[in-house]
């Protein structure tokens, strides 16, 4: 009975603390929210002298804006000896690492650089498990895109695009014609990475069905009727499954047509490196668009060899989708002051982004952060890659340019438990 009462008590105490913790860092993060980045910089400095900071995050380049954190807090005070243990799990194992250290008694992360907006969502807001900061310097610096930015606050967007092996005389004129019969794009498995679920979630959101419905009515001959005829099977599935938006049919005409014929890949890298060979001659697929970056031209492989559907004149339909990468608190963070001033770094300063600016397809959620990729695929002053030339943000967003389809948290949790199984049941019947 003793030794039941200690382990009873201890537990009470766990949790005591674990409540205790969780207030003071909603405290700080309520503080912190006033202060300037000079305030916040100086409290991380005093609160973690001589500590290590853990991060966790889906982007190894965490550790890269770490250093550079870390340097610049030297300038204030050159006696400042804290550092910046990066990490970056893999095969989705963030969340239920990050769960793990909340519940434990020894809490480790002080915060995190997240992607999935649907599990974000579902895990971790819902549950209160992490926590969202918005940076003063961020909310009221001037151009800053606060909208759809700051609830979960985000880092960045990144973009996957349409893309199609150019060789041979195949273009690929509107989105539908990814999905067209016999077409199989190259794409990673919707349960591998799960933002490109998150992907088909969002097709059913008001804004990208009508997109689609109006690229489908671009159509014209056999293969608009082919697809036409899913749409009419669709129309009792989006009832059944709930889905408000009009042209919700569509959209999962759509999804059914891509799951159903998508070639499954491990990974965007190997999709990029077979796209710009010359041997892929009419292939196509959705991938990151910064994958084109690191394509090594030689006489079989060039980055002339694709072009991106979305920058071709007359091009119908959705140019691909957008996720983000969201910079939240755990509410066990054993460090919030400088976990705070670190996010506000990096979300303020060009210096504190420019690990993840450097490449086009990355988009700060702060104007005053964004770096023009305009002409990346320059030469010597001569366009010589043309695919490489990124439009930007604004035009990738817009009804009147790449019309991304952009991740939703929300939406994706509120459909994605229905509509989750239904893409499943196509993935798995292939």
């Amino acid at each position: 009975m003793k030794k039941i009462l200690c382990v009873a008590l201890a537990l009470a105490l766990m949790m005591v603390s674990c409540i205790a913790l969780a207030e003071s860092v909603e405290e700080v993060i309520a503080q912190a929210q006033t202060m300037s980045n000079e305030e916040l910089y100086a409290k991380a400095i005093e609160e973690s002298k001589g500590k290590t900071l853990y991060g966790i995050g889906n982007s190894s380049r965490g550790s890269t804006a770490g250093a550079s954190f870390v340097e610049m807090l030297k300038t204030i005070d050159p006696s400042y000896d804290g550092v910046i243990e990066w990490s970056q799990p893999k095969n989705n194992s963030i969340f239920t690492t990050l769960n793990a250290d909340i519940k434990s008694a020894n809490h480790i992360y002080a915060m995190t650089l997240i992607q999935d907006g649907n599990q974000i969502q579902t895990k971790m807001i819902d549950t209160g498990n992490l926590l969202n900061f918005i940076p003063k310097d961020w909310a009221e610096g001037e151009g800053v895109a606060v909208e759809g930015n700051d609830n979960p606050l985000a880092l960045q967007t990144l973009n996957k695009v349409f893309m199609y092996n150019c060789v041979g005389e195949k273009t690929f004129d509107n989105c539908w014609d990814f999905v067209a019969e016999g077409e199989a794009p190259l794409y990673m498995g919707v349960n591998s990475e799960l933002v490109g679920k998150n992907f088909l979630y969002m097709l059913t959101y008001e804004t990208y069905a009508n997109y689609l419905k109006d690229a489908f009515d671009a159509l014209e001959g056999a293969e608009k009727d082919r697809i036409a005829a899913v749409v009419a099977e669709m129309e009792p599935e989006a009832a059944a499954l709930g889905l408000e938006a009009e042209n919700a049919p569509y959209a999962l005409a759509f999804i059914k047509l891509w799951c159903e014929q998508y070639n499954e890949q491990t990974d965007d890298g190997p999709i990029c490196n077979t796209l710009v060979t010359a041997s892929a001659k009419d292939q196509s697929g959705l991938l990151v668009y910064s994958k084109l970056r690191s394509v090594e031209e030689s006489a079989e492989t060039s980055v002339n060899n694709v072009k991106i559907a979305a920058y071709q004149e007359g091009y119908q339909g959705i140019g691909g989708y957008a996720y983000k990468h969201y910079l939240m608190i755990p509410k066990t963070s054993p460090l919030p002051w400088t976990a705070c001033a670190f996010i506000a770094y990096m979300t303020t300063t060009n210096e504190g982004f420019a690990a993840w600016g450097k490449d086009m397809g990355g988009y700060s959620a702060n104007p005053v952060c964004m770096q023009d990729h305009s002409q990346d695929g320059y030469v010597d002053g001569v366009n010589t890659y043309d695919a490489k030339n990124d439009r930007g943000y604004e035009w990738w967003i817009s009804a009147d340019g790449g019309r991304l389809v952009v991740e939703d948290p929300a939406y994706c949790a509120q459909v994605s438990f229905d509509l989750g199984d239904w893409i499943d049941m196509i993935v798995g019947n292939k």
